[in-house]
């Protein structure tokens, strides 16, 4: 017998509640797990294709790891160095830069800034204090980030949860699939790799986008000369991760700068006005459509809600878990839609009553049911005179 809906609707919101609760109690201990299984996940196709051409799982693992501690040991050598010097260095210009844009608009637009006006006195306010403030915002957020990644957890608990996990991805998944309730086991299935070919296809595909334009943003204003254009350029790339985002706020900051540092040069900002729409062209054109395309179901605005969302709620396990908890709404949604436009409640109709089962008629030759019960009839008969006989026998010998 079949458990009841509104049973199951309890259990299933019961399980919801108890995940919820653990992000909110738990998120800062159990992020450095959350990241080492999000990693394992990114990297199971890689071991799957390695196991492919002959590698064990073990060794494959081993490679994967050998090639993603060499990776980032020159990510850290060799890019963040640069990044945070050129960070520190735009967050200590930005002021001056201020202060320049406030004069030209005064020598030029007088009107627009009067003298002790308010307009005036809030860029003049904004420009002293840019860099005290951004300055403090990137303390906190470095700190933030150190207290929650921790030396620990970023050199140790990460990449050992991430190299066990994806160890015994494969038979984790099959045990998993083993323990799935029978009756919603399809329907889990179905839900489960739709989740999959979103999350798969939007985060593989969005960091493919984002290697591209990084490296297109960063090589291209170096070669111009634009100060600070290798942070710029990454900064610009990471957010597109939101379509639209990185463009405008790289190409913004990216422009002031070369207003700021090549005024009277318009050929330099020209070509730093050609930089970012070269960018958003290929990225528009070709990058979006054939490397991301028709893999995701996220959209932008939808994304931007779960980030907002979930990062009020739960902070930065929030951010982490905004993409796959995103992907995972999204197909829900659509599911709970299907299922919607199916019942009654949409269509106005009754759904129909279950079939009663069969009646089963067995087919015999003419006259095999007559022998058969006859047959009974005997066995009975023959059983009843055994009884008889057997009674008789204790009566005599008593």
């Amino acid at each position: 017998m079949s458990v009841p809906v509104r049973k199951q609707a309890i259990w299933w919101g019961v399980a919801a509640l108890a995940l919820f609760l653990a992000m909110w109690l738990l998120g800062q201990a159990i992020l450095p797990f959350l990241l080492g299984a999000g990693i394992a996940y990114m990297l199971d196709p890689i071991a799957d294709r390695l196991q492919r051409i002959g590698l064990s799982r073990t060794m494959s693992v081993v490679v994967i790891t050998a090639g993603a501690v060499l990776l980032l040991a020159a990510v850290f050598l060799l890019i963040v160095p640069v990044l945070l010097r050129q960070a520190a260095s735009l967050i200590e210009t930005a002021p001056q830069m201020l202060d320049q844009a406030r004069a030209f608009v005064s020598a030029h637009f007088p009107e627009l800034v009067p003298e002790g006006g308010t307009i005036g006195s809030a860029i003049s306010d904004l420009g002293k204090s840019m860099g005290e403030q951004l300055g403090k915002v990137a303390g906190t957020l470095l700190g933030s980030v150190r207290g929650v990644f921790g030396v620990l957890a970023l050199l140790v608990i990460v990449p050992v949860v991430t190299f066990y996990l994806l160890l015994d991805w494969d038979r984790m998944v099959t045990r998993i699939d083993g323990l799935l309730p029978r009756e919603h086991a399809p329907s889990i299935r179905r839900l489960a790799g739709e989740i999959d070919d979103a999350l798969s296809g939007f985060l593989r595909g969005q960091g493919l986008v984002i290697l591209i334009l990084g490296t297109w943003y960063s090589i291209a204003l170096a070669l111009v000369g634009l100060p600070f254009g290798f942070f710029i350029g990454i900064m610009a790339a990471v957010l597109s991760f939101v379509p639209y985002v990185g463009v405008l706020v790289g190409g913004a900051t990216a422009i002031g700068v070369a207003l700021f540092n090549f005024w009277g040069e318009p050929l330099w900002i020209g070509a730093v006005v050609v930089i970012f729409a070269i960018g958003q062209i290929v990225e528009g054109n070709y990058l979006q459509p054939k490397i991301v395309g028709g893999h995701v179901g996220l959209h932008p605005v939808w994304l931007l809600l779960a980030l907002s969302v979930f990062g009020a709620l739960f902070g930065f396990v929030g951010l982490v878990l905004a993409v796959p908890l995103a992907a995972a709404v999204g197909v829900l949604a659509r599911f709970l839609t299907e299922r919607y436009l199916e019942s009654p409640l949409y269509t106005g109709q009754a759904a129909p009553p279950e079939p009663e089962l069969p009646l089963r008629v067995e087919l015999a030759p003419r006259g095999s049911l007559k022998a058969e019960l006859h047959a009974a009839y005997l066995r009975e008969e023959a059983e009843e005179i055994a009884i008889l006989e057997h009674q008789d026998d204790k009566t005599e010998k008593g």
